[in-house]
C-alpha cells in the first residue's frame, strides 16, 4: 500500500497488481487534497490509511484501475466504501459525475 507522491507509469501499474489481482488494482482518491493511494487486497484498507493521514471520509472514493485497457475500461468505479446514503451515493458506484472528473484527473495526475 502507498499513497502515490509522484507519477507511476502502467508498467510499475501492471507489477503492483501482478501481487493481488493480476490485471487490476484497487486505488482510494482524494478528491479534495489530490491524493492517491494504490495497491492493496481492500479499498477498505487504502482508506484507512488515508484517514490516519489527514483525509476526510466524504473525500475518499474507491475504484479499480485495469492497467492494460484503454478509454473507459482502464478505471472502474467500484467500491464498498462508495456506498454513503448520507452523501447521496447509494451504489458501489461513483453516482457523481463531477467527482468521477475529479478521479480521473488525479488518475491522470499521477499515471503515464
Amino acid at each position: 500500500m502507498q499513497i502515490l507522491t509522484e507519477k507511476i507509469s502502467r508498467e510499475q501499474l501492471k507489477e503492483l497488481a501482478s501481487n493481488t489481482f493480476v490485471d487490476m488494482i484497487k486505488c482510494v482518491a482524494d478528491v479534495n487534497r489530490g491524493l492517491l493511494a494504490v495497491d492493496a487486497e481492500l479499498h477498505a484498507d487504502l482508506e484507512s490509511m488515508l484517514l490516519e493521514n489527514g483525509s476526510e471520509q466524504e473525500n475518499l472514493w474507491g475504484f479499480n484501475l485495469y492497467p492494460d485497457e484503454t478509454g473507459d475500461d482502464f478505471i472502474e468505479f467500484d467500491s464498498l466504501i462508495n456506498i454513503r446514503a448520507w452523501q447521496g451515493n447509494r451504489s458501489r458506484d461513483v453516482e457523481n459525475e463531477s467527482v468521477r472528473k475529479q478521479i480521473k484527473e488525479l488518475v491522470s495526475k499521477f499515471v503515464e
